[in-house]
């Protein structure tokens, strides 16, 4: 490199050398990496192809940052795009145990459905541990306990729906069936949209055996049915209601309608012949709350 003087270095012909561009210019003009703005991120880990079987995706901030801050969760690891990552910063602060990956949106995008509203983050993550349902029922004195029994309903945006919806107007828990109910999955933990962190999920291997057992804990037990003679409003369960929704086509079966104390429906239009499973449970979730 040719070093500048007071006075330029003249050539044969007589006139001052000018400097060469490119390989001339001034080291300290040379651009360096600019370093992420996640610090704690690393870029070269690789995304895995398979997951074990008891590890599944999320995808999503609200999943995600309800699943971070869930104790009870056992979390493998969070992938991210670098902005992404930053607005999880503060809450990651407190997880410094947590594998946390920079990655690109194609990487992304490789790791869930392409059509998934991922918003740049992915977790994996283990199932939820069970729980029993003496303990997410337990009835509290004083305050209205509400319950949800969903009897073979199988669509997962239904179920996460309904969650939002627990979460929403105060539900305990809801219950389910071991058999003839969805996994916990990614897109069920997104249409709950975090939900799925925050209600407890009860599985059963009898849906009928449930109900007798909250019918002795205290519960009274309402059977949705859209041809009921009498509409929710005008049941009068007391304070603590488990409140059963059937399945999707089929509605509830008859064995478990036999085991509720009430049935009852909830007065639609004419126009439609029944509301979809977690429209139905939103909206009899809500009138129990207006009634207590």
């Amino acid at each position: 490199m040719v070093k500048h003087k007071k006075n330029h270095a003249k050539s044969k012909a007589g006139k001052p050398k000018q400097p060469r561009k490119g390989k001339g210019t001034p080291k300290h003009h040379k651009q360096t990496a600019q370093p992420t703005s996640f610090e704690k991120a690393d870029t070269a880990a690789p995304v895995a192809l398979t997951l074990p079987k008891d590890v599944y995706r999320l995808f999503g901030r609200h999943p995600i940052e309800a699943a971070l801050k869930n104790p009870l969760r056992d979390h493998v690891a969070l992938y991210g795009t670098d902005n992404a990552l930053n607005n999880l910063k503060g809450l990651l602060r407190d997880l410094p145990d947590l594998d946390v990956h920079q990655v690109g949106a194609d990487q992304i995008e490789q790791m869930v459905h392409s059509d998934s509203p991922h918003q740049g983050l992915v977790l994996e993550t283990r199932r939820l541990p069970g729980v029993h349902m003496e303990q997410a029922c337990e009835l509290i004195e004083g305050e209205t306990n509400f319950v949800l029994i969903l009897d073979q309903v199988t669509d997962p945006h239904n179920i996460g729906a309904i969650l939002r919806s627990s979460a929403a107007f105060g539900a305990k828990a809801i219950i389910t069936m071991d058999r003839h109910s969805p996994q916990e999955s990614g897109v069920l933990a997104k249409s709950a949209s975090g939900a799925l962190d925050l209600i407890p999920w009860v599985r059963v291997g009898n849906i009928s055996t449930a109900i007798e057992e909250l019918q002795q804990m205290g519960y009274w037990v309402v059977g949705m049915d859209g041809y009921a003679d009498k509409v929710l409003a005008d049941i009068d369960a007391g304070q603590n209601v488990a409140l059963v929704m059937g399945s999707e086509g089929k509605g509830m079966r008859e064995g478990v309608k036999k085991k509720c104390d009430f049935v009852a429906k909830l007065p639609i239009s004419d126009r439609v012949e029944s509301l979809n499973v977690s429209n139905a449970a939103a909206v009899a979730l809500y009138q129990l709350g207006l009634s207590k």
